[in-house]
């Protein structure tokens, strides 16, 4: 197995915002991880070592700092040169299980150096194939106990002889996850304290000409009341847009907790180093044009500091509650304070978005404009956003996620409090990757970042309109209990523009029921069409559209109303529409109006959203009605999946690549093989050599038989020639087996002579490991409709019940299929159960980088697999989940 023993150090956060640098300990440590155990205190010693007295520390120390190998790991967290921690484990008498040590400075215990090291320690130990540790406690040593508790890992315990011995699984579940997301989102708000709640501010790069970026900057930080301590810091000048300055940050009277830097590019660094050596707590970079040298020693020097960076090339900062009141932009117009967390790349539409959300009363909470993005990502946004109580809708304009499998955790857990809101980028094909199997070829960038929102709960708008739309809605109405729309209007044809609208959003318009459109009619003018849409005709008065919008609302098959209306001179309906709603959403459509979406006062009911178009507002509440969905979908439960034999199915990934290190195409009977280990259902197989082989295979068999050739580098083998079906007698296999012989010579590694699984629907099945998303299992419509018709959902691995119930469910013609009854039907539930065994395959063997089950016969009474191909890879080395800060 291959030791991963590269310089893989990482700054990471402690519990109290700390940034620390966790790496493998060196030789040269020796003398700072004897003078961390020496000076421990008594006690400290006495539970680290059993005794209270002098112990071997030279011993230790020079253990700790050894070579490191498969056998023995050790890490250091150190802040500002001093080892704080050090975690090591050392080989046992049993391959899988190492002895684990840790230990922790004094003066440290309590902030989470151990178990942050025992997080890295234990990643390290599973690539390198350590399963479990083994840890001896003293009975009273009750932090180092809760350390192993809290940590996520189930830790079994045994007394034995006055000590507790401690075996800890290291394989990471869910609980294992949630617990290390619990502990990064506690450190990451605690380190944005000093940039989002800051006691005092300093700007540097505010000149003497009235127009600046820095001027403005300080201006509006001034003007916005912002509630602590401002500074300026100019080398010359005494005051700077009416703030007084000083000649350096070292000359101020206190370290401050921010400072918003608009100095030239080349001064960066150069202030940032100032910034960190005088104690300040955060960093927002507003200069532009810094080269990627630059980036990196900017960064550096944060993370040397302690300081968190928001930038460079960025818009600002603003934390707008009312104990802060931080307005660190250089906006033209002050953002309204409010309910919306907003997270930007570009400044532009940071802009844009700041009017919008004050414009609809909206308002925001907090906004950060991330720019380059070097350090403070919107995963750190989601993170504070989810103990703001200030905040109720988080929004983010994001071109990249720089970790999407902390993103979707995060984002699912914020979720179930808050409306998460984004824009999908990148829907078009352009850079679809090209690939040899099905599976792969078929995951175009929008459909796995759709994948990611969907199971996240993010609402994912397809323009920045409909973002915005989708906010007002859900900032003012409450959301549907179902998808039913009642559509009224004034204005004839825009009703049935409306209907398709609402049709394209995944929302119903049924006719009305019979008692609704009775009194209806017996409400509106002659003329009236009262079925759905319902149109008023221009004639209607005020008090008559009033009275219809309030009997749709109290319909009991209507969810929610659009109500699409212009002015004539009988009525002036947008402000009936405004007062008509009663606990179920109501939303106006103006055309003509000049804005997307405008706000309509609704007196006791708050706001009524009023569109320029019925496309917005079906957009807006189909999103509405995808969240309720969300919302009222159960969490899921990974399952519990027998006959797995995942130490089987290691085994034969682990042989193939130690022959083919470059990876490739798993041979097709190691396929099936590995098919197996996970209880995928194949059609029962035989793998020979030579005709007569084949020809016994046929009668073992017992029916007719495909026989498939494999051959090095042939992945289409209907396409190559490879594939011979339906043969029903020996001396048929005998003769295929030799032309196939004949065909490809020496390239052939084997036949396979597979039974003729009964006639279905084709389906396909598979994964695909992507770098960044991680695994992902993909269903579509399999065989020959593989490639007409596309058509494909996926799902990010690991699967709950829900999850895969889902994914068969969201190929339309599957769900059609699995309703019906009878010979045309399929089993939805055999699909699923498939789809969950891909799904901790992917999970189990990281280097499975493709997958396809295509076609799987789908049957009203099960599913079968009848041909695979499996594509493996050295993976990437890595924890996605690991608690780490951006490398430099």
């Amino acid at each position: 197995m291959t030791i991963d023993l590269g310089a893989d150090a990482a700054h990471a956060l402690l519990t109290d915002g700390t940034i620390v640098l966790v790496r493998p300990a060196r030789a040269e440590d020796e003398e700072r991880v004897r003078a961390m155990h020496e000076a421990m205190s008594p006690e400290n010693r006495r539970m680290r070592f059993f005794v209270s007295g002098s112990v071997a520390v030279d011993e230790l120390s020079h253990r700790i700092c050894a070579e490191p190998g498969r056998d023995h790991q050790a890490l250091l967290a150190v802040l500002d040169g001093e080892v704080i921690g050090a975690a090591s484990y050392d080989a046992t008498d049993r391959p899988d299980v190492a002895e684990v040590a840790l230990a922790v400075a004094d003066r440290f215990h309590g902030r989470g150096v151990g178990t942050l090291l025992l997080e890295h320690l234990a990643s390290r130990a599973r690539r390198n194939g350590i399963t479990a540790f083994r840890a001896d406690v003293l009975p009273d040593n009750h932090g180092m106990l809760r350390v192993f508790a809290d940590i996520g890992l189930r830790p079994r315990q045994r007394f034995d002889r006055g000590v507790v011995e401690l075996t800890i699984p290291l394989a990471p579940d869910d609980r294992y996850l949630d617990a290390v997301g619990e502990r990064e989102s506690l450190a990451g708000r605690e380190s944005l304290q000093p940039l989002l709640r800051p006691a005092s501010v300093v700007v540097l790069g505010g000149t003497r000409r009235p127009v600046s970026v820095g001027n403005a900057i300080l201006r509006n930080i001034r003007d916005g009341g912002f509630t602590g301590r401002l500074y300026a810091v100019h080398p010359q000048a005494a005051t700077v847009a009416g703030v007084a300055a000083s000649a350096s940050v070292a000359d101020l009277p206190e370290a401050p907790d921010l400072a918003v830097v608009s100095v030239p590019p080349g001064a960066v660094v150069d202030v940032a180093r100032d910034c960190g050596e005088r104690g300040v707590g955060a960093l927002v970079v507003i200069t532009a044009d810094l080269d990627a040298d630059a980036g990196r020693e900017l960064l550096a020097v944060c993370r040397r500091h302690g300081m968190r960076l928001v930038g460079p090339n960025c818009f600002g900062v603003a934390s707008l509650t009312e104990d802060v009141r931080l307005q660190a932009t250089f906006a033209a117009n002050p953002p309204l304070p409010g309910r919306a967390g907003l997270v930007v790349q570009s400044g532009g539409i940071g802009i844009t978005l700041l009017e919008h959300l004050s414009r609809l009363g909206i308002g925001v909470s907090s906004f950060v404009s991330t720019g380059n993005k070097l350090d403070v990502s919107s995963n750190d946004l989601l993170r504070w956003w989810e103990a703001d109580p200030a905040t109720t809708m988080a929004i983010m304009h994001v071109e990249s996620f720089g970790n999407p499998r902390k993103f979707s955790r995060v984002a699912r857990r914020l979720g179930r409090r808050m409306p998460v809101l984004t824009v999908l980028a990148g829907r078009s094909a352009a850079g679809q990757r090209a690939a040899a199997s099905h599976t792969g070829a078929s995951l175009t960038p929008a459909l796995t970042t759709e994948t990611l929102f969907a199971q996240a709960g993010v609402l994912a708008a397809r323009s920045l309109g409909e973002l915005v739309g989708t906010a007002a809605f859900l900032a003012h109405q409450p959301l549907p209990s179902g998808p039913r729309i009642a559509i009224v209007t004034n204005a004839g044809g825009t009703g049935v523009l409306a209907a398709d609208a609402c049709a394209d959003a995944g929302l119903e318009v049924h006719e009305l029921g019979e008692r609704t459109r009775r009194d209806i009619e017996a409400l509106l003018p002659a003329g009236a069409a009262c079925a759905n849409p319902v149109d008023t005709t221009p004639a209607a008065r005020s008090d008559q559209l009033r009275a219809c919008l309030e009997r749709l609302v109290a319909a009991p098959e209507v969810d929610a109303v659009i109500a699409i209306m212009v002015r004539t001179a009988l009525a002036d309906p947008l402000p009936v529409v405004a007062t008509a709603g009663h606990g179920k959403p109501v939303v106006a459509v103006a055309p003509g109006q000049a804005e997307t979406v405008t706000s309509l006062p609704a007196g006791e009911h708050g706001v009524v959203p009023s569109y320029s178009g019925p496309e917005a507002a079906a957009a807006a509440l189909g999103h509405a009605w995808a969240r309720a969905r969300w919302l009222a979908r159960p969490v899921g439960a990974p399952p519990t999946l027998t006959a797995v034999a995942a130490d089987r199915a290691r085994t034969i990934v682990q042989d193939f690549l130690r022959r083919h290190p470059e990876g490739g195409w798993l041979p097709l009977d190691q396929v099936m093989d590995l098919l197996g280990c996970y209880g995928i259902t194949v059609a029962p197989w035989r793998w020979t050599h030579g005709p007569e082989e084949s020809a016994r295979a046929r009668q073992e068999l017992n029916g007719p038989v495909a026989l498939k050739a494999d051959v090095a580098g042939v992945v289409h083998k209907k396409r190559a020639g490879a594939l011979r079906l339906d043969l029903t007698d020996a001396g048929h296999v005998r003769r295929a087996h030799a032309e196939l012989a004949d065909r490809f010579g020496p390239r052939l590694r084997g036949v396979l002579v597979q039974a003729m699984a009964p006639r279905g629907f084709e389906v396909l099945l598979g994964l695909v490991q992507q770098p960044v998303f991680g695994p992902l299992v993909v269903c579509g419509l399999g065989g020959t409709y593989t490639e007409a018709l596309r058509t494909r959902a996926a799902r990010l691995a690991p699967l709950t019940d829900v999850d895969a119930d889902e994914l068969v469910r969201s190929v339309p013609a599957l769900r059609t299929l699995g309703e019906q009854e009878g010979d045309t039907a399929v089993d939805l539930t055999a699909l699923r159960e498939m789809a969950l065994r891909l799904s901790q395959l992917a999970v189990d063997l990281t280097q499975v980088s493709e997958l396809d089950l295509n076609p799987v016969m789908a049957t009203p009474s099960g599913a079968v697999c009848v041909d695979a191909r499996i594509r493996l890879a050295v993976p990437p080395a890595g924890d996605p989940y690991l608690r780490a800060l951006r490398p430099l």
